[in-house]
């Protein structure tokens, strides 16, 4: 099985070299194509008004001056000599759940993935929950291929992508795996903090709190808040079907 390899954190990330170890257990035929720098944040962005460069960094990798969108294309369209039957995406430091996978590029070339037909995963290491810096890369390493193997056997239809959290414990504390859908935290984690540079002019930092909400049974935070592994089936259609029939009945006329 050709398997390509991205992420959003950039071709030199601890994560990536985590996520070509859990491949290497599932086939032998590994592909990458990542950012040259780190793309944390971008999303689904692709560069449509620049040139995009590439690097070839080994036989069967490269450093992509893009977004990891950009990355999943020219592999999938270019690079590769073939399309590879799968993309795995990450393995992100830091958690990527609840509303936190609209902003994640790393959740964001899993689906670019998922637009080219291939199946495609996004993988994440949760970290900070325990305490500030921690972040076990021996989890995803000791969890990923035993999460993943079942899931291909399983398999999953053409329009979703898998979102997979691992938890920010050590990997004998990891309680198992569970199949959960996206939650919402209760309150924001987004802040700004404000600062002055030398000449006196303001700049700003924008970051997360590491701080825990109070997630409903079944979600990928209740989940990876309480140690286990989550698996979320994610697709691109953002219709509120709910209120689509109510404002459909509304409607005047």
């Amino acid at each position: 099985m050709r398997i390509l390899l991205t992420n959003d954190d950039g071709i030199n990330a601890p994560g990536l070299a985590v996520l070509e170890e859990i491949a290497r257990e599932l086939s032998d035929d590994i592909w990458i194509a990542a950012p040259e720098e780190e793309q944390s944040g971008k999303s689904r962005a692709i560069s449509l008004t620049q040139p995009v460069r590439v690097r070839k960094v080994g036989a069967k990798s490269w450093a992509v001056a893009g977004t990891p969108s950009d990355a999943v294309l020219l592999a999938a369209k270019d690079l590769m000599p073939e399309t590879p039957a799968l993309v795995l995406s990450g393995v992100n430091r830091g958690q990527n759940i609840a509303e936190d996978t609209s902003f994640s590029g790393t959740v964001a070339a899993a689906m670019f993935g998922m637009q080219l037909g291939i199946p495609s995963i996004a993988l994440s290491q949760a970290q900070n929950f325990r305490q500030r810096g921690s972040l076990p890369w021996e989890t995803a390493k000791a969890w990923g291929a035993r999460t993943l193997k079942p899931l291909l056997e399983i398999g999953w239809p053409d329009d979703v992508v898998l979102n997979v959290n691992f938890p920010d414990v050590e990997p004998s504390d990891v309680k198992g795996v569970q199949i959960t859908r996206q939650g919402f935290r209760d309150e924001t984690i987004i802040h700004t903090d404000r600062r002055e540079d030398l000449r006196g002019n303001d700049y700003y930092w924008v970051g997360y709190r590491s701080r825990l909400s109070r997630p409903d049974e079944g979600t990928d935070l209740r989940a990876v808040y309480e140690g286990y592994v989550s698996v979320s089936p994610l697709h691109v259609d953002l219709t509120h079907e709910a209120f689509l029939s109510r404002l459909r009945g509304a409607w005047p006329g």
